[in-house]
């Protein structure tokens, strides 16, 4: 519930705001061995100075496979040495390696019980292996160690709840209260145990005390309410939203608590009403309207709400915050959705109207003129966001995507260039740069460097099916290294046998070897596999029906590729003389 969220996250800062110097000490301060454990000769002793120097500053650099070398062979020189032992820990606590590291601490504390720093980082393996009682413990030590510190004492209780150490936890949280006077976090914390606990007495009695010690304050009729539902008392619980209500009526959280209400009692009018009470508030700050926004659409099998709903809780939050420029990616989201991709381009434009720094919202713009294939659109937009942020290389290969589109080939290769130098270790963007260079200097006619990119493609992703199949086709055309294209383009359709362009493709390569038969079957399952309006293909059924002497159907599907407006330079020439002739253009 909200209330709650809210109250543990102002808990914690409360709490720990003092001991937040100790916080980061557990992160940067090195262990240090209170005493020698190994009684060591003077060489022995330099040596090992060196080495565990040596070793810190490689792990503080990085090099984390030196550090482990040397760490190991200061082990080996003492290996009893605990603050070698720690060191090791942690960089097995960092590579997530938690058994070698709590093996390596628990002998480190059992050399060197006093140093509290092997103790918090392993309560913390522990925790994170849900061995609570054993983390608990560690904290029980600590805290009787340093008796005004309150972290401890907290983490000491948090972690005996976790461990099911009820009664344990309550008298930890009892002795926390008396060091920081009733405290509406730690009667929330016991009244969760008590309920764990099966005593829900003794949980509203936690509720009751603050109530008593601040009867206006609406919080805790909140937090009184939810404790009512969770014991299936809908009556009472109502009963205390609505006192919210009376002491104030502006109060746009309890909103939130009253729709849950409903709509846990099934009777989502009433739970939908709440919340558009909730988003018209105008006391209630936007970012948890849209907290509640976005939880409500991060699934929409998840969501309350249908669309029409949704709409109109955006359009309730345009009007109570009309300045907030995150609406515009909030309309563009909730759109995208429903696949009005034009209408959620148009909201992510007015957004880069107010903040043209947000390059997530670029990329994104981007993406929808390319699914669009609104090629100028993202020409525009491309060279835009690459002004604006040059050292991102997918915005080079999404502007020569447009401009390969806008058949701006120089342009293509030059774009490519310029931002080859970003692209790093992205082999999926290495990939792409590949493949539109060998499409642009195709188009120019630099054939040699075309396919020399092609095989730089194929070797970078054995399985990338488009470089493969326009590789095979422009082998095709030309008439060259057909046996290289067969074997290119075959394996493309046994990987994708319903794809009309790839099932072409193959049609084409098998009639430049003369495989007439084979040719036909494959174009005519390209044809019925959603082809048969694609004019190139119909050319292609022509071509090969001709060489297997079906002049009259060739000629039809010459005519067919003519009134789609689609064909080669030769293709009226075929249809006027009734035969085939050969392309001219490679």
């Amino acid at each position: 519930m909200i209330f709650k969220k809210l109250t543990y996250i102002l808990f914690l800062a409360a709490l720990l705001a003092s001991c937040s110097a100790t916080q980061q000490k557990l992160v940067a301060e090195p262990a240090v061995d209170a005493v020698a454990q190994t009684k060591l000769s003077e060489d022995q002793q330099n040596e090992f100075e060196y080495l565990f120097i040596e070793g810190l500053k490689q792990k503080k650099l990085g090099n984390i496979q030196q550090a482990v070398s040397i760490f190991s062979r200061c082990l080996e020189i003492d290996p009893n040495s605990s603050v070698a032992m720690y060191e090791m820990a942690s960089i097995h606590y960092a590579n997530k390696d938690l058994t070698s590291a709590s093996l390596l601490l628990e002998k480190a504390i059992s050399i060197n019980s006093e140093n509290k720093w092997y103790k918090l980082l392993l309560a913390e393996i522990y925790r994170q292996r849900q061995q609570y009682q054993e983390a608990a413990d560690i904290y029980t030590q600590l805290s009787n160690d340093e008796p005004d510190n309150l972290e401890y004492l907290y983490y000491n209780a948090s972690l005996l709840a976790m461990a099911e150490q009820y009664k344990a936890a309550i008298d930890a949280y009892n002795r926390l209260e008396q060091k920081t006077g009733l405290n509406e976090q730690i009667s929330v914390a016991k009244q969760q145990i008590y309920l764990a606990w099966e005593k829900p007495d003794e949980a509203f009695e936690e509720i009751n005390r603050l109530i008593e010690s601040d009867p206006e304050e609406t919080q805790y009729y909140g937090l009184l309410a939810e404790l009512y539902q969770q014991v299936g008392d809908e009556q009472n619980a109502i009963k205390n939203f609505n006192r919210i209500l009376e002491i104030d009526p502006e109060n746009g959280f309890v909103h939130f608590s009253l729709a849950n209400y409903y709509i846990e009692q099934g009777d989502m009018n009433k739970a939908f009403e709440h919340i558009k009470e909730a988003f018209g508030n105008e006391e209630l700050d936007a970012e948890t309207k849209m907290q509640y926004y976005m939880l409500q659409t991060s699934g929409t099998e998840n969501s309350d709400w249908s669309p029409d709903q949704i709409n109109e809780l955006l359009d309730i939050l345009k009007q109570t915050h009309p300045d907030d420029n995150r609406l515009y990616t909030l309309y563009a989201e909730h759109l995208m959705r429903q696949n009005k991709i034009d209408e959620a381009r148009n909201y992510l434009k007015q957004y880069l109207e107010t903040d043209k720094d947000n390059f997530i919202i670029w990329q994104q713009l981007l993406f929808m003129d390319n699914d669009l294939m609104d090629f100028e659109s993202l020409y525009g937009n491309s060279a835009q966001a690459i002004e604006l942020f040059p050292n991102q290389a997918v915005l080079y290969a999404l502007h020569a995507v447009a401009a390969l589109q806008l058949e701006k080939y120089d342009e293509v290769l030059k774009t490519l260039e310029e931002g080859e130098g970003y692209v790093l270790d992205n082999q999926s963007l290495k990939v792409q740069f590949e493949l539109y260079k060998a499409e642009a200097y195709y188009k120019l006619n630099q054939v040699e460097k075309a396919f020399k990119a092609f095989d730089e493609v194929i070797k970078l992703n054995p399985d990338n099916y488009m470089a493969m199949n326009n590789y095979a086709y422009y082998l095709s055309i030309r008439g060259e290294q057909l046996e290289k294209a067969e074997r290119m383009s075959g394996r493309v359709v046994q990987a994708n046998p319903d794809n009309p362009t790839y099932l072409d493709t193959y049609a084409w390569v098998l009639f430049k070897r003369e495989n007439y038969q084979l040719a036909k079957f494959y174009i005519e399952s390209a044809i019925n596999n959603g082809g048969e309006n694609n004019g190139v293909l119909l050319e292609h059924y022509g071509d090969i029906l001709y060489k297997l002497g079906e002049t009259d159907k060739a000629l039809e599907n010459w005519k067919k590729a003519k009134a789609l407006g689609e064909g080669t330079e030769v293709l009226e020439q075929k249809i006027k003389e009734s035969r085939f002739i050969e392309s001219l253009v490679p």
